[in-house]
């Protein structure tokens, strides 16, 4: 019988990656949106009519359970939330609802039909779930670089609420059995990432410079260093979790550091540009001296899952600078 999943997040960067990669393991794969006359997803049109969209909403848990009642997924990918760190600071309350409680639901969803399932549908055992959790959750750590078992010490609502959301899915793994599990993710950078930020802003920027359309980029704090992976990699991960037999949780990154200057320099070297004629550090962007460094020991995710990051930094720049120019050209 072929395997069913249902992702949360369709829309985002991972959602779409995530179904690519299902699509091509065989996967007849459903994505939830929110209720609309026409739903899309616009950051991947090539998936329309290759996935099913289904109305749902990480505030209702009714709309859960009719969604997971109707698609009767094998496995369930929760990706959405409230992702961005500043928007979060602006709707703190609607981030904890969304990526904090909107956990919770979707565990008490499927863990409320698992219990039907069991004894009345066809496709019988027990539904697998994926939590997308972030590095996030670390927030003002001590060391680095940062494993499973490093505390968590959130500094944003965005971060609480992941942290929140993890906890959850490990209590309910624990106390009710679940086969739900967490891949703790950093970073991680594609064509497809959203505007606000810093890669695509450098890539939008840098494209817009060489197409002749802007004069400069404005950035902030340049030193900020970052562990940046491809998001293709990172869904890859997130299916392995979700095969093995015994739910875990995973850290997954490169373990590699860039600073924001390394993109720039790499995104103005791609076009043939110098940086330094175009780039001003705007003091509108820079945010407090922060001396943390998140930076991801994978060796748990190597040793138990066999996976390991395949995408240099400078390939993802690359493909970003490629996807920006295509765009502009055309708009």
């Amino acid at each position: 019988m072929t395997r069913r999943a249902l992702i949360t997040g369709i829309r985002g960067q991972d959602g779409s990656y995530l179904a690519e990669h299902l699509l091509a393991e065989g996967y007849d794969v459903w994505g939830l949106v929110r209720g609309e006359a026409v739903p899309r997803i616009p950051v991947a049109p090539h998936l329309e009519g290759e996935v099913h969209l289904i109305s749902g909403d990480l505030l209702d848990q009714s709309s859960l359970i009719a969604a997971i009642e109707q698609c009767e997924p094998d496995e369930v990918y929760n990706l959405g939330a409230i992702s961005y760190v500043p928007q979060s600071w602006r709707q703190a309350e609607a981030t904890a609802e969304a990526t904090g409680v909107g956990v919770v639901r979707i565990l008490e969803a499927i863990r409320a039909i698992s219990g039907v399932r069991e004894s009345q549908s066809s496709r019988g055992g027990q539904i697998r779930f994926y939590q997308a959790s972030s590095s996030a959750m670390y927030g003002k750590v001590k060391e680095t670089p940062q494993n499973e078992l490093t505390p968590f010490r959130p500094h944003s609502p965005y971060g609480a609420a992941k942290a929140y959301g993890h906890y959850m899915t490990q209590s309910y793994r624990e106390s009710y059995g679940m086969h739900a599990m967490s891949g703790i993710m950093f970073n991680h950078e594609s064509p497809r990432r959203g505007r606000q930020f810093v890669t695509r802003k450098v890539s939008l920027g840098v494209a817009r410079i060489k197409l002749g359309q802007a004069a400069e980029l404005r950035l902030g704090n340049l030193d900020a260093q970052v562990d940046w992976g491809f998001a293709g990699d990172f869904v890859r991960a997130m299916h392995l979790m979700v095969s093995q037999d015994e739910a875990d949780d995973f850290v997954i990154g490169t373990g590699r550091l860039n600073s924001v200057q390394q993109l720039v320099e790499l995104a103005f070297s791609y076009v043939g540009l110098k940086w330094r004629h175009h780039v001003r550090v705007d003091p509108e962007f820079v945010r407090p001296a922060d001396v943390v460094v998140l930076r991801a020991d994978y060796e748990k995710a190597a040793m138990k899952l066999g996976w390991r990051p395949s995408t240099p930094f400078e390939d993802v720049v690359a493909q970003m600078l490629e996807s920006d120019l295509r765009l502009l050209s055309i708009t």
